[in-house]
């Protein structure tokens, strides 16, 4: 799918993280394998802290601490929202839905449209496909609260040394809108369901419910202990996929945006691992300090949260100027799935990093 959004902008982002820090250093008894030998991985994998969130700390708790925030900052009032817009995979409960969580915990209007979209590494740019979508058929004077949120490391096994030090959790709020004198927005979007199983949870849905033995460690034949209720990445597939599909996708959409590489001022991409990006960003000829590799470094990976959190932890001054910056949005994983987005980043009314206490 490739599409022009026009007359629309972010006109503010909130990231959101937990204040909890997990060092690799110290996890690296909780492996099978000698500690010297893993600790080699911390360079080559840019391993080095994660944010995890609460034992009982859930989306809708993340969702809803940046809403208050919103509110008590007045950067957006309950009669301005026409949509909130949840993406997520680690819903609270199979239902109600965490923007219906939300409708209820702030007493919106009830002609506010609520919409949970379950997806993974592409979440932002899905999320931010819908709220452009939503837009063009809501009064002008309305605007999408689009929340992406993640406590995906309760679903990882934390004696798994591929996938459980790259894990992080975290949320952020988007506030999109309308905008007469936007520039447009040129949007791009694949997906390969053949190659689905590259990253999966197998238990705890309705196909293998989970159950006293899907709960069982067991050593998957690496030296890894996970259960069937843990997500699990194939790294191998997933290198190839993003170095085979995604530089391919960054020219398609540059070449439909009639835009140079060279004017692009910052490339705001998924954050898998330290590594895939550096070999992504080397494919792509790239120069550094136009492209971010760093948040999984510190935060870990927080799925379709990556984007937002890597605006925030690096451009909050720059977007809160009058200066439009000219960006270039990727994000590529489960499903599989990726994309891009070029648009103007700018103007924003706020651009914040904030810790919770979740």
């Amino acid at each position: 799918m490739r599409t022009v959004f026009k007359n629309k902008r972010i006109s503010g982002i909130l990231g959101i993280l937990p204040e909890n820090v997990s060092y690799f250093e110290d996890e690296v008894d909780n492996y099978t394998f000698p500690p010297k030998q893993t600790l080699r991985l911390k360079k080559l994998m840019g391993y080095e802290s994660h944010r995890l969130a609460k034992k009982d700390s859930t989306a809708s708790d993340f969702c809803k601490f940046g809403m208050q925030y919103l509110f008590d900052n007045q950067y957006i009032s309950k009669d301005e929202i026409g949509a909130v817009v949840v993406v997520t995979l680690s819903p609270d409960y199979f239902l109600p839905q965490i923007s219906n969580i939300i409708h209820g915990e702030f007493d919106l209007p009830q002609d506010v449209i609520c919409m949970d979209i379950p997806q993974g590494c592409c979440g932002f740019l899905m999320g931010l496909m819908q709220s452009f979508f939503l837009l063009d058929y809501m009064d002008t004077g309305k605007k999408v609260v689009l929340c992406n949120a993640e406590v995906l490391s309760k679903k990882v096994s934390p004696k798994d040394r591929n996938d459980f030090p790259l894990i992080g959790d975290g949320a952020s709020i988007a506030v999109i809108e309308h905008d007469s004198e936007a520039e447009d927005a040129f949007f791009s979007l694949s997906t390969d369901g053949t190659r689905r199983e590259a990253l999966k949870i197998p238990a705890g849905g309705f196909r293998l419910p989970s159950n006293a033995e899907t709960a069982e460690y067991k050593d998957v034949g690496d030296g890894n202990l996970r259960a069937l209720d843990h997500m699990h990445m194939d790294g191998t597939a997933v290198f190839s996929f993003v170095q085979e599909e995604v530089p391919g996708c960054i020219d398609d959409i540059l070449s439909f945006a009639e835009t140079d590489k060279e004017e692009i001022d910052y490339y705001l991409f998924h954050q898998p691992n330290k590594f895939m990006l550096q070999k992504l960003r080397e494919k792509l000829n790239v120069p550094k300090e136009k492209f971010f590799d760093d948040l999984v470094t510190k935060y870990g990976n927080p799925s379709g949260v990556s984007i937002p959190l890597v605006i925030t932890d690096n451009l909050a001054d720059e977007l809160k100027t009058e200066k439009n910056y000219k960006c270039c949005l990727s994000a590529f994983g489960s499903g599989l799935t990726w994309g891009a987005l070029v648009m103007n980043l700018g103007h924003m009314e706020f651009c914040e990093l904030k810790e919770s206490n979740l």
